[in-house]
């Protein structure tokens, strides 16, 4: 994960002193998104903080057989969103994302 193995480690760079738009706050909700456009059972995750995250996990959860669509709504610091559509299992969705290095923290 970002070149490194702990994600509460990484230390991020004020957005004041960053021209990294993905990690940007400023004007965007505080909430995860209520709708992603594609019906399946959703989750909530913790320790995203960039789009490269985002890849992370839904590389991770997509490889699952049985996932049909995997997408992140990412809260970057906060609760992002994870909706899964297709017949995999719970627990193997919550190992993906726990071996991409996040925590799911609520279904």
């Amino acid at each position: 994960m970002c070149g490194t193995d702990i994600h509460n480690a990484l230390e991020l760079t004020p957005v004041s002193e960053s021209s990294c738009s993905c990690c940007s706050t400023a004007g965007k909700a505080s909430t995860p998104p209520t709708s992603t456009g594609i019906p399946g059972t959703r989750y909530a995750l913790e320790g995203l903080t960039c789009g490269h995250c985002v890849q992370s996990v839904e590389g991770a959860v997509r490889a699952l057989a049985g996932v049909e669509a995997a997408t992140v709504g990412l809260v970057p610091g906060g609760t992002s969103t994870l909706t899964v559509s297709g017949p995999a299992s719970p627990e193997d969705i919550h190992s993906a994302v726990e071996g991409a290095g996040y925590a799911v923290t609520g279904n």
